[in-house]
Parts: structure tokens; sequence; C-alpha cells
């Protein structure tokens, strides 16, 4: 300590106290927390895992089947799958402990992924994909809701903006990182490899999180029971529905999460298209072959990365709603100048600003609502949000892809784009705008 270095003698009990109480405070930086280290490096490897799946499994179709359309039917199952857990997820994370339920999604995984390559070695079994794929999305979904919950008890809440960045920035790179790698995997070795490989990683993932020590319970809060008097059957269904509506319910009292799922809502709706869009310009309206496609998502993942890095360093200068309101804005120029752009580097920048700017916005919702959460809320709360955010994002990606057709992509994109910066405008009018919200700066 300082004292230390102007008197070259050991201070005083009453001076050591003080310096104790002073170090407390001060929270540890992240890159020397060993939990954090090591939940860091277990999510890596569960986005690593996921988008291997992504790549090997239609490939396994193909391979076997040589039909695109059975490749496009697998991915509709599992993205169903997918959001009808969603629904139900939050209950569960809400009842159980988060930390065990974390570790089971990953060994549930692995010991599915594990069976495909198995079986392959007698021969292709498309059905098993069938049955596989749709219980893996399910299970992810779960860890998914789950990981946003203990996040909270890893880093406490000073430090989840910063946590949430670093995570997101990992998470873009193991998407870039994951596909190529599975592709490789593959023409080595065969799609059923590459499954493997898959199934390894959540293994991995499971053992790290076996290891990492959070700094409160993981077990939330008993929910209150509804319902007494009832029968057993009616008490239970009644009991759900309270429980599904809890989420909700939290969300429309809460004034900034109330607005902030509208708005984030209709900012889906008029991005959720966005790569469709940019290969049909790059491809369609330039005349650019994959190895251009291909490079422009590649810039535009470092421009998530960015962005996931810079977040808790520009929120904590400028406050949630300026942070939140002006990325939203350069996300509408950005989208509304890439139709018009003619070069691929021109593209792959406007990408970048794009994808960038909208991990700053999206890392300081998710922040936000880990800090205003109660504990036994969150899991509920976060899959309602993502349940109501993402509605209607789909038939704005179909409208904005029909569109683009009809109309050509610089009038679609510069329509989206303005659009983007009126929502920007719409949050100035609303408790969005302000730097800090119920604690949160």
């Amino acid at each position: 300590m300082a004292y230390r270095a102007r008197r070259g003698k050991e201070p005083r009990p009453s001076e050591r106290a003080t310096e104790a109480a002073v170090d407390e405070e001060l929270p540890q930086p992240l890159r020397r927390d060993r939990d954090f280290g090591v939940f860091w490096v277990a999510q890596t490897l569960s986005v690593l895992g996921d988008s291997f799946a992504l790549i090997a499994l239609p490939l396994l179709v193909l391979h076997a089947t040589g039909s695109v359309a059975q490749m496009g039917l697998l991915t509709a199952v599992g993205g169903a799958a997918s959001v009808v857990a969603g629904v139900f997820a939050g209950v569960v994370v809400d009842r159980v402990d988060r930390r065990k339920l974390l570790v089971t999604c990953d060994l549930v995984r692995m010991a599915l992924y594990a069976v495909i390559p198995l079986v392959w070695v007698f021969g292709p079994r498309i059905w098993l994909l069938y049955v596989v794929l749709p219980l893996c999305e399910a299970v992810g979904m779960l860890f998914s809701v789950a990981y946003v919950t203990v996040v909270r008890n890893l880093v406490g809440v000073e430090r989840i903006t910063e946590a949430n960045g670093r995570l997101n920035a990992t998470a873009a790179a193991a998407g870039v990182a994951g596909p190529v790698c599975a592709g490789l995997v593959a023409a080595w070795f065969g799609p059923a490899a590459a499954v493997g490989v898959d199934a390894a990683s959540f293994g991995v993932s499971a053992a790290c999180v076996g290891f990492v020590r959070f700094k409160g319970s993981t077990r939330p809060a008993p929910v209150p029971a509804s319902g007494a008097g009832a029968g057993a059957g009616a008490g239970a269904v009644r009991r759900l529905w309270t429980d599904l509506l809890a989420g909700v319910s939290f969300l429309v009292r809460h004034p900034v999460l109330r607005v902030l799922t509208v708005l984030l809502s209709f900012f889906s709706f008029l991005t959720l298209g966005l790569n469709d869009l940019l290969i049909y310009h790059l491809k369609h309206d330039l005349g650019r072959d994959d190895a251009a496609v291909g490079t422009v998502f590649a810039v535009g993942a470092l421009g998530t990365i960015a962005g996931a890095l810079l977040v808790a360093r520009v929120r904590r200068r400028l406050g949630f709603g300026p942070t939140w309101i002006g990325s939203v804005a350069v996300c509408g120029c950005a989208l509304a100048g890439l139709g018009w752009a003619r070069g691929v580097p021109a593209v792959a920048v406007l990408t970048a600003v794009f994808l960038g700017f909208g991990s700053v916005a999206g890392t300081c919702s998710m922040s936000l609502r880990q800090e205003v959460t109660p504990e036994h809320l969150l899991g509920r709360v976060t899959s309602a949000f993502w349940t109501l955010h993402y509605s209607a994002a789909p038939a704005g990606a179909a409208v904005l892809t029909w569109a683009a057709g009809r109309h050509g992509t610089s009038v679609v994109g510069a329509i989206a784009g303005a659009c983007c910066v009126l929502v920007a405008v719409l949050a100035l009018l609303t408790p969005v705008r302000r730097p800090r919200t119920d604690g949160a700066g």
C-alpha cells in the first residue's frame, strides 16, 4: 500500500482494517477472476458445439439423401422445437438449481450427439437426426435461459455488462470459427466425425461449469404455490399458467423493460432478414461469388466482437439510455447505406458497423434485465422477453426479403434503416432515454 511505500514500515492495525475494507469494495478485474475465466471457456465451447452442429447435421443429410428440401425440413423442425421450449424454459429455470441445470443440459447434448456417429458406423439413419436435433435444440434453449440467469451470481451486478460483453465477444468468434472447423473436419473425416467433435465439446463444457464457484446460490427462491383447494390437475394447470405469465407480467409492470420490449420487437422485425438481404445484394446486385459473401460475414463478425468488448466502457461513460439509443440509430444508418454500397469493402464495413453497434445495444438490454429482475423471476422474464421480442421477427424477415426482390435492396434497405432510426427517436420520448435506470448506470 501507499503508506508502506512512504514510511517503510507496517501500518497500524486500524490502517490495515481500512485498507482491507477498501480492497473488499473494489471488484476484482474479470481477467483475474478464475471462476469467470472457467465459465467463459465453458460458454465458448458450448457455442462452438452449437456452430459445429449447424454445419455437420445438414451435411449428413446432404451426403445421405442429396436433398436440399430434407436439409431445410430438419432445420425447421429444430427451430420449432427451440421456440416451443422457449415458452416453458423460464418456468423450469426458476424452479431448479441453475448450475446443475447447465451441467445437465451439456451432458444430455453430449450423449445425444454422440449417438449419431456411433449409429452412422452401421449406415445412415436419417430418422435419427429428426429425433436428436429437436431434442438438442430444446435442451439448448433451456441452457441459454439458465446461462443468462447465473451471470449475476458469478460476477455481481456491477460487472454484468462487462461480463456479458466478453461472453458475447467470444461467442461471436466461436460462431465464426465453428462452421469453418466443422467444414474442415467433415472434409477430412466425414460429417459424422464432426458431430462427434460437437459431442465432445459439450462434455468439456459440462466439466468446466462443474468447477465454477458461484458467489451466490444458483437455486432460486421457491415459487409460491397457488390454486389451493382446487383439484390436483386443475391446480397444476393454474400454477403452470401463472408461472408462464409471471415473466410477461413483470415486463409489463417495469416502465423501462416494457418500452424496451416493444421497441426491440420493431427493431427485430426490421433487421432479422439482414443476412438474406446481404447475400441477395452481393450475389444479385453486385454479381459477386460465395467468397465475397464469406468475407463480408467474417468482417461483420469482427464488428460484433469489437462492440461486445467495448460495450462496458461505453455504458460506464454514457449510461444505459444514450448508449442503447445511439447504437440503434447507428445501426439504422448503416442498414440504410448497405443497399447503396457498390463495392465489397464498403458492404463489409457497413455490415461490421451494423453488427458492432447491434452487439452494443443487445448486450446493454440483456444486462439491464439481469440487473433489475428479481432472482426468482429471472428465468421467466428472460424467456418471456425472448418470446415477445422475436415473435414478429420471422414475418419481418419474410417481408423484407420479398420487398427486396420486388423493389430492390437499395430502396428496402433505406426504408428499413430509416425505420430503425425512428425507433431510436421514439426511445428519446420514453424512460429508456435515462442514463441510469433503477440504479443501473
